[in-house]
């Protein structure tokens, strides 16, 4: 099947969409997870607020997903992604509670600055090649880096650069990924599914254009995704590891999985012509991802809807007598856990092969290389990139073994309270129940008959990114495979019982062991790097460069001003503002002097008021002895506070007007998109 629609003139540039198998298989994967998701919220937000809105902005997500996934060129691609950004921004911030709304900004910011980046690539793109379809970048591209030159190298590079900025932002890729973790837990179950599942594969859609269609077959381009894949993957499975709050586990969980699919997009320009194993494992990963989120978060949804709670050590136990919800879950840990049998075991299988045959290319002196590495540092190098990824396999099987344990298996540390969870009866009504099976149903069947389920559909969907059958049938239940699933296996069993239930649990003065949070706060990229950049640094830096915009000016406006008549209008005009300024400044000290109340220092100003104190009794000592016959009369106490509070309001100030100004460059590009839509 190809299908495809060009609107030439809508949006100014238009929009072309198409549908293949890929295109296809996408689409009705979202439509899949809206339906399901669609089914489950009703009885999930039963007594929230603005369900309407929520409604609104979910369908409005919808149609804009769709819209990326079927578009035929970066423009229509970036146009429905902006779109969804907005929409889905809505829905995440649903609650509107304080939290909330810090990683709905946060959500925003990123999204807002990611598309702006995003489209300073896409110009450049378009500059370079004079086109933006799909088709028609390959083929210009390929000449491109075949024989460019190396000025057009560069600025091809750029481009891709920035557009791999904001739709690997989107994808949760690091160091981008700030938004992930604070985002999913925050907002509704269903909504974070919808995230997890299948709006971070717009994302990755992005990143697999530019991997098949802009770089092709580039060894550099293939190390530095691959690279940033590892990071991705790595970083999560230690995220995820550390939490203690269930949404938010699961909200790092995929950001690892998002990883390894990042790592085969990688593979698959590293692996050139032999990307086999890469296109489908990417593919199939994305597909099982989707589905097993879809399954893990409504589970966990069906947790926070009954209790209104997230932390481990409260939600422990609640899932004890509840055989339903159990295997629902289960179903998921094992199948995301790579367990043998499960749909996760399949397309990591693939991942992990496509990493080993790119090692073995290297020792036969095929693949492509990177021009700063030799054929042995290569190797050397992906040989720990594979242990790496079964590393973070292993995690994976130890963080939901943590979860799994700790709600259905464990009892609460509150006798009273687990004896209220166990009487609990009906949890879910019929229709959430039969919509958790039908998911949870899916994962062992695609994993059973990987033959006649996921092979097919990789076949069915690889020619978007001109990948191809492998040569030789993949015998995913053969020794050799079953060999790296079972070390993922038996890495993630030591680090459960040697990291998680020794180091990452503490005892109560009561005895009881608990989940402990010992993620040390100071190493939160948003806290640590970008606040300080963007709120602090980056304002500091531009207000110093007006300051001195303005002085410079002042002094070319003096040395102009060589004219009689500008000097003399120049000296009128501060003669009428030193009068006016005098006028005022005679009323406050006589007429209309103010007597303003003594202020109070504000309850917490604890350096203010230690450090005026101080300030307070040196004055006191000097007023006695130097100064005796004029004695400053300053309170430091008050000084300092009032410093310290115009300090405080300054910065909450920028925070505010930073926002305020992410919200409406956001209402601005969908005033602009609506403009380009209706009136164009």
């Amino acid at each position: 099947m190809d299908i495809s629609l060009a609107l030439p003139r809508l949006c100014g540039m238009g929009l072309s969409f198409r549908v293949d198998g890929f295109r296809l298989l996408f689409a009705c994967l979202t439509t899949y997870m809206w339906l399901m998701t669609s089914l489950f919220t009703p009885e999930y937000m039963a007594h929230a607020r603005k369900k309407g809105r929520y409604w609104f902005f979910l369908l409005a997500t919808y149609l804009a997903t769709m819209g990326v996934f079927l578009s035929d060129d970066l423009y229509t691609t970036f146009v429905f992604f902006e779109l969804m950004s907005l929409a889905s921004y809505v829905c995440v911030i649903h609650d509107e509670k304080p939290a909330t709304m810090r990683a709905g900004g946060v959500y925003l910011a990123v999204a807002v600055i990611g598309g702006l980046v995003t489209l300073m690539g896409i110009f450049l793109l378009y500059h370079l090649t004079g086109s933006l379809s799909f088709a028609s970048l390959r083929a210009s591209c390929a000449d491109l880096l075949a024989g460019g030159g190396r000025e057009e190298l560069k600025w091809l590079y750029i481009a891709g650069l920035c557009v791999l900025f904001g739709f690997g932002a989107k994808a949760g890729m690091f160091p981008l990924h700030i938004w992930l973790p604070m985002a999913h837990p925050v907002a509704p179950a269903p909504a974070s599914a919808l995230l997890s599942g299948i709006i971070t594969k717009s994302g990755i859609f992005g990143l697999l254009v530019l991997a098949a269609d802009v770089f092709a077959g580039d060894g550099a381009w293939g190390l530095l995704i691959a690279g940033l894949g590892t990071a991705t993957m790595l970083l999560g499975g230690v995220l995820a590891i550390f939490s203690v709050d269930i949404k938010r586990t699961l909200a790092c969980s995929s950001m690892s999985q998002l990883g390894m699919i990042i790592l085969g997009v990688g593979m698959q320009d590293l692996l050139g012509e032999h990307n086999a194993l890469a296109v489908r494992g990417t593919i199939l990963h994305m597909v099982n991802h989707a589905n097993l989120k879809l399954v893990l978060f409504m589970a966990a949804g069906v947790i926070v809807m009954n209790l209104h709670k997230l932390d481990l050590n409260e939600i422990r136990g609640y899932g004890r007598k509840k055989p339903l919800l159990k295997a629902v879950f289960l179903t998921g840990a094992l199948g995301i856990g790579g367990i043998p049998l499960f749909n996760g075991y399949v397309s990591k299988t693939l991942l992990h092969e496509s990493i080993v045959e790119y090692v073995e290319l290297l020792h036969q002196g095929a693949g492509s290389l990177p021009g700063f590495l030799t054929p042995h540092q290569a190797a050397a190098l992906f040989q720990g990139i594979e242990w790496l990824f079964l590393l973070t396999g292993g995690m994976t099987v130890a963080y939901m073994t943590k979860l799994f344990v700790c709600v259905f298996v464990e009892r609460n540390a509150d006798p009273a309270l687990q004896r209220e969870y166990d009487r609990k009866g009906r949890y879910c009504s019929p229709l959430t129940g039969t919509v958790l099976c039908l998911a949870a149903l899916v994962l062992p069947v695609l994993g059973c008959l990987p033959g006649l389920t996921l092979d097919r559909l990789a076949d069915t969907a690889q020619t978007f990114l001109h990948g191809h059958s492998p040569a030789h049938p993949v015998h995913y239940f053969s020794l050799v495979n079953l060999k790296g699933g079972l070390i993922s296996v038996a890495i993630g069993a030591a680090i459960y019982l040697l990291i998680v239930r020794r180091g990452l649990m503490a005892r109560r003065e009561d005895g009881a062991r608990v989940y402990a949070d010992r993620w040390p706060k100071k190493l939160d990229l948003l806290t640590l790097v970008y606040e300080p950049v963007l709120l602090r640094a980056l304002p500091a830096l531009c207000g110093g460069a007006c300051r001195l915009l303005d002085l410079l000016s002042d002094g070319v406006i003096t040395f102009v001003a060589g004219t009689v008549f500008p000097a003399v209008f120049g000296f009128f005009c501060r003669v009428l503002d030193f009068v006016t300024d005098g006028c005022v400044l005679l009323l406050r000290r006589t007429t209309h002097r103010q007597r303003r109340p003594a202020p109070v220092v504000p309850d917490g100003y604890r350096f203010s008021y230690y450090a005026g104190t101080c300030l307070n009794a040196a004055a006191r000592l000097l007023d006695r002895t130097v100064r005796r016959g004029r004695p400053s009369g300053r309170d430091y106490v008050l000084l300092l506070a009032e410093r310290q509070s115009l300090y405080k309001d300054t910065r909450r100030l920028i925070r505010a007007s930073a926002s305020f100004s992410l919200l409406m460059m956001g209402l601005g590009l969908a005033a602009v998109v609506l403009y380009l839509l209706v009136l164009q």
